[in-house]
């Protein structure tokens, strides 16, 4: 296992679109492990495999952090659901080849964060329930409906699939703020 190197806007492979995984082999699960350690030590709740250079439609998700202090990739919802106080428990999901099915009329707001667009937050409407079909990491297939944070973690992943970042569903003038504050602050470090 390894800690791989996140991209970071304005890399453009980071627009890439992610091909399909066709063999479920041992290089698919280094991978795997590798996005696992990455984003652990980040630390995240959600990787997708470009945003470690590689071009597939991998993603893994764990919404528990690693310690109580940490730093949430995804902070919290307006209902006030998701909170991280919660014991610390890993619960890593991997999703292969995800596809939504099933997006819901209804719409949630989350507060979300990006790994590869360090210290930038926004608010971002996503169908606020899912049904998903993937693949794991045995080229199993489930299906399975997802709301709250899960689903919204999900939908934040599967666009990085699609080479979409958190930041382009914000308004040109936010999506601008966002960058120029993220280039402030890689001056400032």
């Amino acid at each position: 296992m390894a800690i791989r190197e996140i991209l970071e806007v304005p890399d453009s492979r980071l627009k890439t679109v992610s091909k399909p995984v066709e063999a479920f082999d041992d290089e698919l699960k280094t991978l795997v492990a590798d996005m696992f350690e990455t984003m652990y030590d980040a630390p995240g709740i959600g990787l997708a495999a470009i945003q470690v250079g590689v071009p597939l439609r991998v993603l893994v998700i764990d919404l528990q952090p690693e310690d109580e202090d940490a730093e949430p990739e995804l902070c919290h919802s307006h209902g006030g659901h998701e909170h991280y106080h919660q014991p610390t428990r890993k619960e890593p999901l991997v999703f292969i080849n995800p596809e939504i099915l099933d997006p819901s009329e209804e719409h949630s707001v989350y507060q979300e964060g990006c790994l590869s667009v360090p210290e930038i937050y926004a608010e971002v409407e996503r169908p606020a329930r899912i049904r998903a079909r993937w693949q794991d990491i045995d080229g199993n297939t489930h299906e399975e409906d997802m709301d709250g944070l899960l689903a919204t973690c999900l939908q934040h992943e599967m666009d990085h699939l699609e080479g979409i970042l958190f930041i382009d569903h914000l308004s040109r003038l936010k999506r601008n703020m966002a960058l120029k504050k993220l280039e402030k602050l890689r001056k400032a470090a």
